[in-house]
């Protein structure tokens, strides 16, 4: 307030400048003077009108600027936010993976762009047993530690991870052959068998998981292919858990 009422007052004091000036100028040409009561006109008119209404117009000025201000800050606050829930809402909220729906979508977006590769199908073996006997946070611990497993194994940039639900999981990475497929596979599963969870107690909790795997072709269907996986994968828990089924 204090900046808008001293440019008020300058503005002012320029205009009765300005109003003496052109009296001095206009006023002799037209064979008055400038002297007594229009001398004193010409000092005050303009220095009282100007500075009540320049106060009143950088006042309104300084509001709208503030409000601009304002309104431009609340608005990338609430693409922040709108961003934010995008990504809460494509993301599993305790791994951090993409959740069931984003993860078909990044599937289906892969496969209009022509893209081959290997699809991974996981289910931790006895899960319902680690939340029963060592309490759901151990459970939840499991779950993100698998997560992390998953988000490092992506190899190539499309590589797409995610949870599709409960105790189940999905890879997919790009340009994989049938072997390496396999291969990759029983890496994953090993590396599952390898997480060091630990009970309340200290104790370490045994985990592991079966995997079914599918190759994707040009053009796959994103629902097929993940059935074809599950099919791979009900193979591997019947044939004793903690192993990995592939196609061929």
């Amino acid at each position: 307030m204090r900046v808008i009422l001293a440019k008020s007052i300058l503005i002012g004091i320029l205009a009765t400048l300005a109003s003496l000036g052109l009296s001095f100028a206009i006023v002799p040409h037209l064979g008055g003077q400038v002297a007594g009561a229009g001398l004193i006109m010409t000092i005050v008119c303009p220095f009282v009108i100007s500075i009540p209404a320049s106060l009143l117009h950088l006042w309104q000025a300084d509001r709208i600027r503030r409000a601009k201000a304002e309104t431009t800050e609340a608005l990338e606050k609430l693409a922040v936010a709108y961003e934010d829930l995008k990504q809460l809402a494509r993301h599993d909220g305790l791994t951090g993976l993409l959740n069931r729906t984003a993860f078909l979508d990044e599937l289906a977006s892969l496969s209009r762009q022509g893209v081959t590769g290997g699809l991974m199908f996981l289910d931790l073996d006895y899960f319902k047993s680690i939340n029963d006997r060592h309490g759901h946070a151990t459970g939840d611990e499991a779950l993100r530690l698998t997560g992390d497993l998953l988000a490092a194994h992506r190899m190539e940039q499309r590589d797409i991870s995610g949870r599709l639900g409960g105790e189940e999981f999905a890879l997919f990475q790009v340009g994989l052959t049938s072997k390496a497929l396999a291969r990759r596979c029983e890496d994953v599963r090993q590396a599952i068998q390898a997480i060091d969870l630990r009970s309340s107690s200290g104790a370490r909790i045994p985990l592991s998981a079966s995997i079914g795997a599918l190759m994707c072709s040009p053009g796959f269907d994103p629902d097929d292919c993940l059935k074809g996986a599950d099919e791979y994968l009900y193979q591997a828990k019947s044939r004793g858990r903690n192993q990995a089924v592939a196609s061929i």
